[in-house]
């Protein structure tokens, strides 16, 4: 005996992909945008970074050039100016020195900022090296400390005001963690002061004064990983969205026939039928 078993699909039709919503489109497509835009911002700041450490390097090793005229001074800037390689003429008012907190590659300690007296009266301070905690005292290191008229030479940096990082100076309590030139000028009762300070270079150096010559110049140039980062995830995005909705934008609807189930008996082998009752399955009982 010979059962028939129909089992059809309901609507006859084969389920078409899911189809994405719109909003989700459009969400997607924005975000693949901002990550292009991003990447392009990055390359253009590598080419911004590395025409400042080309100009940087420039100044640096340029010959020493006398220092801004105070008439130019309030259009001194860091674009324009920092670390340039300047001298001047002076002499030092030791007793108005300051201590800024730094740690070097010499270790922890501080910079010696002192007031340098120009011929016109106008003041600059210098940044005369670094000095150890132990010499933290002006009378451990006096032998180091030149009088009368000398000659500077080092590199012109622009004021730091306020502090250092999550440290704000405090001038009642001569704390320093920043060259702030404002402030010291304040605190130590300074006029006529120019509104950068000099890095004395290493020959600038005293038998036993500060340690000079010790400007870290460094400017980090991670936006060439920074720009692939961010076309990476935009392709990434770009393929997840032509893989997840691509079909369902564009698949073309497929009519699908419900199938039927035929018990056979016997030794009827396993046939499908072709013609009007195509996908009709026989199998034996």
């Amino acid at each position: 005996m010979t059962e028939i078993r129909n089992v059809t699909k309901a609507n006859g039709t084969r389920g078409d992909a899911a189809r994405p919503s719109s909003w989700l489109t459009v969400l997607s497509l924005t975000a693949i945008a901002l990550l292009i835009a991003l990447g392009v911002w990055q390359i253009e700041r590598r080419a911004w970074k590395l025409a400042l450490i080309d100009r940087v390097e420039q100044r640096v090793h340029a010959p020493a050039q006398p220092i801004p005229s105070p008439a130019t001074w309030p259009t001194v800037s860091a674009a324009n100016d920092e670390y340039r390689h300047v001298s001047v003429t002076g002499h030092f008012l030791h007793d108005r020195e300051t201590l800024v907190q730094a740690v070097t590659e010499e270790g922890p300690g501080y910079w010696v900022l002192t007031p340098l007296q120009r011929s016109d009266g106008t003041l600059v301070l210098v940044n005369r090296g670094f000095v150890p905690s132990d010499r933290r005292d002006a009378s451990t290191r006096r032998d180091g400390n030149p009088q009368g008229e000398v000659g500077i030479t080092g590199l012109l940096r622009v004021t730091e005001p306020k502090g250092g990082f999550l440290r704000t100076n405090v001038p009642q309590l001569n704390r320093w963690y920043s060259r702030d030139v404002a402030a010291i000028a304040t605190a130590r009762g300074l006029d006529h002061v120019a509104p950068f300070f000099i890095d004395a270079d290493a020959r600038s150096q005293s038998g036993g004064g500060p340690i000079g010559g010790l400007t870290v110049i460094s400017f980090p140039n991670n936006h060439l990983i920074y720009a692939l980062t961010w076309f990476a995830l935009a392709f990434m995005l770009a393929g997840r969205l032509i893989v997840t909705f691509g079909g369902g934008l564009f698949r073309r609807k497929e009519p699908w026939s419900g199938f039927v189930h035929e018990a056979a008996s016997g030794s009827d082998a396993v046939a499908r039928r072709t013609g009007s009752d195509a996908g009709t399955i026989v199998e034996p009982t």
